[in-house]
């Protein structure tokens, strides 16, 4: 991954808009991607085209965040992709639409204003020559989708997935049934491994104290620990996250394992009849966490 940061990451800002800062993000042939740090803890993932200034952002709530880093880059906004419709991935669009009026893409299954070009399951959205498969993925929204490209297989696939598959963790379920996104986890959860995961929050370290708390004895969860908490104490982000990782990591994805089903059987106070059942009694634990 590569990134320019402002904001309260402005001690780690590049040298140059192309700066390599992790090892093996070089391989993403998309040219480069971006998180802009919005509000609290929101990513907004900026897709830059290598052979112009023209970029792609993904759920941008903050719009002052958008523009600060588009002139601070000498960047031209081009598209947007939208998964849900939540005010802190939509916010943005009304300001920046009337600045630069890009191609504005999201979920048909919702009232977002706006929006230039609706898309449904199985569509494709080409970024700067790149098609991106549209995956439904209702349960933290009923119109929750993700965008995913491994069409070039020279490089490792990127899933841009909102707020379904959080690093260690998942959305809540403010809509959709734990079967919805037990459903579309298992979907996610099926992609190439390598796949980067681009999620929108910075809600990894939290995520993990829960994943501990659900799997005490997994010790590639205690590494992760480890390693995720020496890059926020570098005040780099923790994403994007991979799908092999949350597989090996994730409790929402993990509701086959032995210790997952104990913890949801103490939860329940008797066993669990399902895999959808484990990830109900997590899910609902997780909310009172």
């Amino acid at each position: 991954m590569k990134f320019a940061l402002s904001g309260r990451f402005a001690c780690i800002r590049p040298i140059s808009l192309y700066h390599v800062v992790f090892p093996d993000f070089d391989r993403f042939m998309i040219h480069s991607i971006h998180p802009i740090p919005a509000f609290s803890d929101n990513y907004i993932w900026a897709v830059a085209d290598s052979d112009s200034n023209r970029v792609c952002v993904v759920d941008p709530g903050d719009p002052k965040a958008v523009i600060n880093y588009l002139q601070e880059n000498t960047l031209e906004l081009s598209d947007i992709l939208i998964t849900h419709h939540h005010p802190d991935h939509t916010g943005g669009i009304r300001e920046l639409s009337a600045s630069y009026s890009p191609r504005i893409v999201g979920p048909r299954q919702s009232n977002i204003a706006g929006l230039t070009e609706i898309v449904d399951e199985g569509d494709e959205v080409t970024v700067f020559g790149h098609r991106f498969s549209v995956i439904e993925v209702p349960g933290h929204t009923l119109d929750h989708i993700a965008f995913f490209s491994d069409e070039d297989k020279t490089q490792l696939p990127i899933l841009f997935c909102g707020d379904t598959l959080f690093a260690a963790g998942c959305g809540r379920l403010f809509e959709g049934t734990a079967q919805d996104m037990h459903k579309s986890l298992t979907r996610l959860s099926a992609l190439d491994s390598s796949s980067r995961v681009f999620c929108t929050h910075e809600y990894t370290l939290a995520n993990l104290s829960f994943a501990v708390a659900a799997e005490p004895n997994n010790q590639l969860l205690q590494q992760r620990v480890l390693d995720e908490q020496l890059k926020r104490d570098a005040d780099t982000p923790t994403l994007p996250s991979t799908i092999n990782l949350e597989l090996q990591t994730n409790p929402f994805l993990r509701c086959r394992e032995q210790e997952i089903i104990s913890t949801a059987a103490k939860l329940l106070d008797r066993k669990a009849e399902n895999e959808v059942e484990v990830f109900s009694a997590l899910r609902s634990w997780k909310d009172n966490f």
